[in-house]
């Protein structure tokens, strides 16, 4: 997916999100944007979003001096969703289709997007959840949810810090000695790592490893040799968030995207409406020639 127009704003708005987390200084605030404004100026529009975000990320990092600057927020998210869980999983439990139900919590934790909204309150996550359970998916959910069933070395894209959390529900689901969960390789914006992947206690029940990479998404050619000798090695991949279909939504492979379409560039490019429950792949074929 390329990048927009309508992605820099969105992209400048971040930065000064970011400015103000770390200092409190104005001056500070004033050079950051100026960079970037002269950045965006630049951009290559045929690179997709997460790459533009990562390399304004990098410099942000930087002039701050703080490689983490979204760190305090990742872990008020963590615990924010990690106080559902009990409720949550009691939930899929008591349902007559527990696999559904892990992938309606999914898609609800997607709602957990600094890139997005600069900050998530545990009510409009319980607002998201209520919606997830009674909103229509968007896609061929049954065909996916056969291949989910079928396949037999599941690769789980994670997308964010909390998200993670209710990842941990679907992973569970699914179960656990079939997938392997990859977190980014290093902190960007409010991106799950593997302190997160620690954080949700997906350590304790399946393997986890990290992509290799920066970026708010999955760019191939910057993760590393282990992470994409397990990408190409898999039957199923499962992408979650918006950064991850970014990235893949044009890639060859069996890639299913669970999401929440929450910019209108994306639901655009994903030709579904504003604020749908994403559960679908983009090239079914693939997945029907390699099962």
């Amino acid at each position: 997916m390329k990048t927009s127009l309508d992605c820099m704003p969105c992209v400048v708005r971040q930065a000064l999100e970011t400015a103000r987390q770390v200092s409190a200084d104005p001056a500070v605030h004033e050079q950051i944007i100026r960079e970037v404004l002269d950045w965006v100026s630049r951009i290559d529009l045929e690179q997709s979003p997460p790459h533009m975000a990562q390399q304004i990320h990098r410099r942000l990092r930087e002039i701050t001096g703080n490689n983490d600057p979204y760190r305090p927020a990742k872990e008020h998210q963590n615990r924010m969703a990690l106080s559902l869980v009990p409720e949550l999983r009691a939930k899929i439990e008591a349902s007559p289709d527990p696999l559904v139900v892990a992938v309606r919590l999914a898609i609800a934790g997607n709602v957990i997007d600094m890139g997005v909204n600069g900050k998530i309150s545990t009510e409009q996550l319980q607002a998201s959840i209520h919606r997830a359970m009674t909103d229509p998916f968007v896609g061929d959910h049954q065909g996916v949810r056969q291949a989910m069933t079928a396949a037999r070395r599941i690769l789980f894209l994670a997308d964010n810090a909390g998200e993670i959390v209710l990842d941990r529900l679907l992973v569970e689901a699914l179960g656990p000695d079939r997938v392997t969960v990859a977190v980014r390789g290093a902190p960007i914006i409010n991106d799950a790592t593997l302190f997160d992947a620690q954080a949700a206690g997906l350590v304790d029940i399946t393997a986890v490893m990290d992509n290799g990479s920066d970026a708010p998404g999955t760019l191939l050619d910057d993760c590393s040799d282990a992470f994409k000798q397990r990408f190409f090695d898999s039957d199923l991949i499962i992408a979650k968030g918006q950064g991850n279909f970014e990235t893949l939504s044009d890639a060859p492979y069996p890639i299913i995207f669970l999401f929440q379409a929450k910019c209108p560039v994306i639901a655009e490019h994903a030709q579904v409406p504003l604020g749908s429950h994403v559960w679908t792949w983009f090239q079914p074929a693939t997945f029907s020639q390699k099962a």
